[in-house]
């Protein structure tokens, strides 16, 4: 009897341990749409974003946060160009200079989380409640050193207002559909990433902290952070089907496109994720660190 193959996980697809995987990745997916030379920009942001996280980009510290790293932001960013993958699959394609924003945009997203060198207290969690206005900061000087438009800083700072869940969308000054679209993209790509991550229960206990130091109310306790995080993720599904007006269905279409899977692979993995957390580590409180050291 034929044994019958496993269905795909997200996580077989790029291995997200590598930046190098991801960027490339990345690109393969923007030339589908629009021209190798048109990627110079990401690219070069890309090089600045691994340099600030690192602790090499001058005037500021490595990234500290575990939770807000460079995965999570490369995990965001590879979510970001599949839903405009799928977005172009759909409609009429963005404007390049649009596409190449959101990727940029998601780059750029959480830099709020990263100290300058005169920062010294504590670590960049401090900033949790206040992380996405400093990272609209960071990004309006950022554009001025890489000669970018003030028309790119708005749209880059209006699709970070998008990852904010206490912006109310509707307040947003998005001056067309387009950029509107781009920005829901990025507020999607943000949740999409990280709660699909292979590593996504472990890496709450890193969240726990950080949210302990930003003075985040609500977490007692990392099991509580555990508990709440099933609550949580039904308020996302609802953001990402209604707030984000569902920009999470293009997923479906890049995964059809490329590699002939008619599933939405995220959708799965969060699943998968939330499973294994209700019905297998809450289900044993007592030893949940344990069950939560999986193997990559």
């Amino acid at each position: 009897m034929r044994e019958r193959k496993k269905p795909v996980q997200l996580s077989q697809l790029v291995d997200m341990y590598s930046p190098a995987a991801v960027l490339e990745e990345v690109k393969s997916i923007f030339v589908c749409s629009y021209s190798i030379r048109d990627f110079a920009d990401v690219r070069a942001v890309y090089r600045d974003f691994l340099d600030l996280y690192g602790g090499r980009y001058p005037g500021y510290c490595a990234c500290n946060t575990r939770y807000h790293d460079t995965m999570h932001i490369t995990d965001s960013l590879l979510a970001m160009a599949r839903l405009i993958d799928g977005y172009n699959l759909t409609h009429k394609k963005l404007p390049v200079r649009l596409a190449a924003l959101g990727l940029i945009a998601a780059l750029l997203h959480d830099t709020g989380f990263i100290q300058n060198v005169r920062d010294r207290k504590g670590t960049g969690a401090k900033y949790t409640l206040t992380h996405v206005n400093r990272s609209i900061e960071f990004a309006k000087v950022y554009f001025l050193k890489r000669n970018f438009s003030g028309s790119d800083a708005r749209i880059a700072a209006n699709a970070l207002l998008c990852t904010d869940l206490l912006v109310p969308v509707e307040n947003i000054k998005f001056r067309t559909p387009p950029e509107r679209t781009v920005g829901l993209m990025l507020g999607s790509a943000d949740l999409l990433g990280q709660m699909a991550s292979r590593c996504y229960l472990e890496r709450l206990l890193f969240l726990y902290r950080e949210f302990r130091e930003g003075h985040v109310a609500g977490y007692s306790s990392e099991l509580e952070m555990l508990r709440k995080t099933l609550g949580f993720s039904r308020l996302m599904d609802h953001r990402l089907a209604v707030t984000l007006e569902n920009m999470r269905r293009y997923v479906r279409v890049h995964f059809k496109k490329k590699y002939g899977i008619n599933r939405d692979l995220y959708r799965d993995a969060i699943r998968g994720q939330l499973n294994f957390l209700e019905n297998t580590v809450l289900n044993s409180p007592h030893k949940y660190r344990k069950l939560l050291r999986r193997t990559k």
